[in-house]
């Protein structure tokens, strides 16, 4: 590792000259020799089956995408590095009537902006990670102060859609009317176990050291933070977190106004995998809970996430010629495991991480993409009926192209724009209004 700048000194560069070694050694040119690059056509595959894309279903008339991004700010005044994370997550909602209006090639800049125009909702706020904190708190305690005053942002606080409401109904499973414990989590003062906050509650404290914790606490952000510092997943935690949140914030105000009827009408759509990891996967059950509830009560809750980079969509580069046009591929937990992440693990993938299942699929000539879908219940899926309204979202998919950029989606590309921050000039701005 190179030695970096100083307040002195300038940092090391590494050698120019030093490749011509790795380049002239018999070994490597021997295993160059040596390495095949398998053609596509080579892929093991045996399980692989794709299927046709059902026609004639009706596209959902109402589309709500949620996107979010983050943008990381080091300074280092009088030596010392400070850390900051601004954090923006998007809901934007796509009349289908309006997109049907618009050229999918070259939209018109004034009727995107008309099309925008009272269509998105959005959430900002800012994580000291380093050297920076509110008041007399340290750093971990100014994260979760803020996480906590964040997710009650009075700026989403709109009579039934409240994003920290929507946390406390996934929380407490308030669907069913009957009361319950938050989650079980690690109190974030001594570590002891609390089985759960009281029903409905905002805060409770630790019966070992009573000390006061917060509902969010519940979420484990704590866990990944140091008193004096925060790595920079705390930050993306929280986006992901959000992002779910913005999701069923919609589906719950649906929900809890009694227009459930509208729910045939709403296509739900998160840009990324729809999971949450590690510690964070406490709302997994409660949403898998709820869709699993929401079905068997007659109501379909119809949500799509869309995969833009992982190993999933590495795969379906390599399997796409092998699909035809406008058609899917379902794979099961023995596939994922040998061919795409190809490793061995004795628990199903997804059992603890994931509210959706993947669906790799093919529209024309041009579209390709890794979509997850829910199927209530954990389900180890074979069939497009294990999934909730499978043949009307991905229908709806073909209906909702941009060409615009390669395997877009309308929707994610408007909340995209809205929720996006650059490199530069939003880097650049934000340290400017952060002072650093």
């Amino acid at each position: 590792m190179p030695y970096k700048a100083g307040g002195r000194l300038g940092s090391e560069r590494a050698s120019k000259l030093n490749h011509i070694d790795v380049v002239n050694s018999p070994l490597v040119n021997k295993l160059l020799e040596e390495f095949e690059h398998p053609k596509n056509d080579e892929v093991d595959s045996s399980e692989f089956k794709s299927n046709n894309i059902p026609e004639g279903e009706k596209p959902f008339s109402h589309v709500f995408a949620i996107d979010g991004s983050i943008q990381h700010i080091n300074s280092s005044n009088e030596g010392v590095l400070r850390q900051l994370a601004f954090i923006k997550t998007a809901m934007f909602r796509l009349d289908q009537k309006k997109l049907n209006d618009l050229n999918p090639v070259a939209p018109h800049p004034l009727a995107l902006k008309k099309i925008m125009h009272d269509s998105a909702m959005f959430h900002a706020t800012v994580f000291p990670l380093r050297n920076i904190k509110l008041g007399d708190n340290s750093v971990y305690g100014s994260v979760r102060q803020i996480i906590f005053e964040s997710i009650k942002d009075p700026k989403l606080e709109n009579g039934s859609f409240s994003i920290f409401e929507t946390l406390k109904w996934l929380a407490y499973q308030k669907w069913d009317n009957t009361p319950k414990l938050s989650p079980s989590f690690d109190c974030p003062h001594c570590g002891e176990k609390i089985d759960g906050l009281i029903y409905d509650s905002d805060k409770g404290e630790c019966k070992k050291c009573n000390n006061e914790v917060y509902l969010t606490d519940m979420l484990g952000f704590h866990l990944e933070m140091g008193e004096e510092s925060a790595p920079g997943s705390v930050a993306s935690a929280y986006m992901m977190i959000h992002e779910t949140l913005f999701l069923f914030a919609g589906i719950r105000y649906l929900w809890v106004s009694n227009q459930k009827d509208l729910f045939e009408r709403c296509l739900f759509i998160k840009d990324g995998p729809l999971n949450l990891r590690s510690q964070y996967v406490k709302l997994i059950d409660p949403i898998r809970n709820f869709l699993d509830y929401a079905e068997k009560d007659g109501t379909n809750i119809y949500i799509c996430g869309q995969e833009k980079t992982g190993l999933f969509v590495d795969h379906l580069d390599l399997i796409e010629k092998r699909m035809h046009n406008d058609s899917y591929f379902l794979p099961s937990n023995e596939y994922i495991r040998k061919h795409v992440q190809q490793r061995k693990a004795e628990e199903k993938y997804g059992f603890r991480t994931n509210y959706g299942n993947k669906v790799f699929i093919k529209i024309g000539n041009h579209h390709k993409m890794v979509l997850m879908i829910p199927t209530g219940k954990y389900l180890d899926s074979s069939s497009c009926d294990d999934f909730i309204g499978f043949n009307r979202i991905v229908g709806t998919i073909k209906s909702i192209l941009s060409y615009k950029h390669e395997n877009a989606l309308i929707p994610i590309e408007m909340a995209h724009g809205i929720a996006s921050l650059s490199t530069y000039p939003s880097a650049s701005i934000f340290k400017l209004f952060a002072g650093l």
